[in-house]
């Protein structure tokens, strides 16, 4: 009996996984690594503004790209490893430290800080894995070779993020690490499938679901906080004016209204659907690792909108601020609402979400044909949020469930 509790109590301090029976919780190391995030979403936002072009939007959006993947799969590795042992903490601060190297360069990978930013990116997905490989090989039933296919995937990737920096510039290497990303995003779609090794099953996804759905909507506050960094640091820098003010009230309401959009019902619906689901990895790669994306990009473009709207709230909404702000929020407004679709009785978009996705359509087409003041424009998009806001918390919690229903809200 004794010598059967120390083979239990040896393996239990052998293995740097978690435990998965019950819930696993987000430990306080996360949360701090999560701080890098604020700061690359910031660094994204600036260069969109600074470049405002095609080309800079296409640099911004592979950009985000690869800090979403370095930030959602080592999201993945602590959901199955420990953060409380010390070789996974000590694995999770060199990822955050990569990962502001990242962050510092972003604004200029497509420059002179290309090799930078792609070998601390390769360093992320590649060390990582490894790593990860190393953790399921010692524990006992560890996943070793859905690991050792997944680092196969981004060690193929890894040469042409590092091809394309030493290589190309510019458009060029954009091509060539919109290829690398190619790889990494089809890895999950194709099981990671790698010649005599086979391919991944969803069973070897298995995770802690109420995990992953805490550390997406975590992500979330992320993306909003970099938007009240924004907001406020503008702010900041001007007179206190009515105009002002005003401008800044308006920015305030569209981020509240977003956290409310996702957090009233949102995030607690996914997070009961991928706890309770049968294949949760299923679940975690289709709704949070890739349905996540187009939220985050609409918030970051809310946040550029915001920035434009406080920089100017005196002229006419220019171009580029109907452009930010219809394009941005029907995008959150699209990924929250094929998120709650997911997760919704019916499987049916919410019909308060697509009357907020025409009315985006409709307000960007009047104020791209009419000179409307910024300030009027600002509310007017806030207003479509508060409506689309209103509308699903009076048909969940106002009596009116069971009458609209039908309609998957």
């Amino acid at each position: 009996m004794s010598e059967g509790h120390g083979v239990r109590e040896s393996s239990r301090h052998r293995t740097l996984l978690r435990d998965q029976s019950g819930h696993a919780p987000v430990s306080y190391l996360e949360l701090f690594f999560d701080l890098v995030f604020v700061f690359a979403l910031t660094q994204i936002s600036h260069l969109i503004l600074e470049t405002m072009s095609w080309q800079g939007l296409a640099e911004a959006a592979v950009a985000f790209s690869a800090v979403w993947l370095a930030w959602i799969y080592t999201t993945w590795a602590a959901n199955w490893a420990e953060p409380d042992r010390l070789p996974v903490r000590i694995m999770l601060i060199c990822v955050m430290l990569a990962s502001l190297i990242m962050a510092v360069v972003l604004p200029h990978a497509f420059e002179d800080g290309g090799l930078v930013f792609a070998l601390s990116y390769v360093a992320i997905q590649v060390g990582r894995t490894l790593f990860m490989v190393y953790v399921m090989h010692r524990s006992e039933g560890g996943n070793t070779r859905n690991m050792l296919r997944i680092a196969i995937w981004f060690m193929t990737s890894a040469v042409i993020w590092i091809a394309g920096a030493l290589l190309a510039e510019g458009w060029d290497r954009l091509w060539w690490w919109l290829a690398a990303l190619a790889i990494e995003y089809a890895g999950p779609f194709a099981l990671f499938r790698v010649p005599f090794l086979g391919r991944s099953t969803l069973e070897d996804w298995s995770i802690s679901g109420h995990h992953l759905a805490e550390r997406c909507a975590l992500f979330i506050i992320i993306a909003l906080g970099e938007g009240i960094v924004v907001t406020g640091g503008t702010f900041a820098e001007q007179e206190f004016t009515a105009t002002n003010l005003t401008a800044f009230l308006i920015a305030f309401s569209g981020s509240v209204l977003m956290w409310w959009i996702y957090f009233d019902t949102g995030a607690r619906r996914g997070s009961d659907l991928i706890e309770h689901h049968s294949q949760p990895g299923r679940v975690a790669r289709d709704a949070y690792t890739y349905l996540h994306m187009p939220i985050v990009i609409g918030m970051i473009g809310g946040a550029v909108a915001d920035e434009m709207l406080l920089a100017h709230p005196d002229h006419h909404a220019s171009r580029a601020l109907v452009a930010f702000t219809c394009g941005g929020l029907s995008l959150y407004l699209l990924g929250v609402g094929q998120f709650k679709k997911g997760s919704s009785l019916h499987l049916r978009f919410p019909l308060s979400h697509l009357a907020g996705l025409s009315l985006f359509g409709w307000l960007a087409i009047y104020a791209w044909l009419v000179h409307v003041p910024a300030l009027l424009f600002g509310s007017l998009g806030v207003a479509v949020l508060l409506l689309v806001a209103v509308w699903e918390w009076f048909s969940l919690h106002g009596g009116w469930q069971e009458r609209l229903g039908r309609w998957g809200n």
